[in-house]
């Protein structure tokens, strides 16, 4: 039953094994561990970026595409469902309406962008969604009358994922049991399901014909793969699993805007965050995004708290102030490249095959 839902894609490490597991607890049971809007909030964040990196992965560690427009598709996702709630109403109807809405303007971008621009090389391909990105964002702001350009959209959701609705009276491990609950377990519901049915990609023949394609491109073409097609669809699929993931964030956060969704830095956040965890690896999506998000939320804090204690050394506690939380994740990213070239689950892989093989 395990081997058939992980597509035989086990974690080929007891040590990777754990830290999965315990994600995945620690996920499930945010609520009730993790007390506080903060720290439910980072879960869900968490769980929104496990499906965008992992859906950047299937594009570029996968395929060997790298595209800057993967936050556009993002962008869209996010501003279906703020645009359908917004015109008809915190309704079911509407959600369905935003979300079937952006996945064929997702489907249309992307297949037009892959027939125009896949057949150019590396990172003449890269400087072309780039573009096409900037001139997304631009019109979303300018769009005022529909996206509500620099200002955004503030929506309500269906009243059963609202805050105000509680389904009982008393709190149940002294966590209210209101809407907000059941919104967070829909998202990791949703988180879980998409995953899945990432590992059952990868792992498909298609998703060998797209690492072929990846290794050696020449090669996979003259055996008789038309790269330009398997390339397109990687694309499509990946920008349709983007598209959710913006979904997923404009339910949590009932806003969207430019800087939300379509903001450069999301797209830095998600590079960074496929290096941490490890290209070519949908499990490295779920451990980078969990690590990157919790070091970016919580690095402050920590820093604050070192910044007290070592109040006796001026030139420490400057050091260590909460303004400087910038420099120090860009040490610990820095460190983690340093350490773990092929990623967490790259670096635990081979030290898993290296222990097997010492045994044998």
């Amino acid at each position: 039953m395990l081997k058939r839902l992980l597509s035989d894609d086990f974690p080929r490490s007891r040590v990777l094994a754990v830290m999965l597991v315990l994600l995945l607890v620690a996920l499930a049971a945010a609520p009730f561990i993790f007390p506080g809007i903060k720290a439910l909030n980072v879960a869900a964040k968490v769980l929104i970026f496990i499906v965008l990196v992992a859906s950047f992965d299937l594009l570029l560690g996968y395929t060997g595409i790298v595209s800057f427009a993967h936050t556009m598709f993002f962008g869209i996702g996010a501003y279906g469902i703020a645009i359908a709630t917004t015109r008809m109403g915190p309704t079911w109807q509407a959600l369905a309406v935003g979300l079937v809405s952006s996945l064929a303007i997702s489907f249309v971008l992307a297949l037009l962008v892959g027939l125009f621009s896949l057949r150019v090389r590396a990172i003449f391909f890269a400087m072309i969604t780039l573009a096409v990105a900037s001139a997304f964002l631009t019109l979303a702001s300018q769009l005022s009358d529909i996206t509500g350009g620099e200002d955004g959209l503030t929506f309500k959701v269906p009243e059963i994922l609202s805050p105000s609705f509680e389904f009982a009276d008393q709190p149940f491990l002294g966590v209210t049991l209101d809407g907000r609950l059941l919104c967070y377990y829909l998202l990791f519901v949703v988180a879980v399901v998409l995953l899945l049915a990432m590992l059952r990609i990868v792992n498909s023949p298609f998703g060998r014909v797209l690492q072929a394609i990846r290794e050696n491109e020449f090669r996979a073409e003259a055996i008789g793969y038309r790269v330009v097609v398997y390339r397109t669809l990687s694309s499509i699929l990946s920008a349709l699993f983007a598209c959710l993931a913006g979904a997923m964030l404009a339910l949590w956060l009932r806003y969207n805007g430019p800087d939300t969704s379509l903001s450069f830095e999301i797209m830095m956040d998600v590079l960074l965050i496929v290096v941490i965890g490890g290209m070519g690896t949908i499990y490295g999506a779920a451990l980078g995004s969990a690590l990157f998000l919790v070091a970016q939320s919580y690095l402050q804090d920590l820093l604050r708290l070192g910044s007290e204690s070592a109040s006796s050394l001026p030139w420490l506690a400057a050091l260590l102030s909460p303004d400087r939380w910038l420099l120090w994740l860009g040490v610990l990213f820095v460190l983690s490249v340093y350490y773990f070239p092929t990623g967490v689950v790259g670096r635990l892989r081979a030290a898993g095959v290296q222990g097997v093989t010492n045994r044998a």
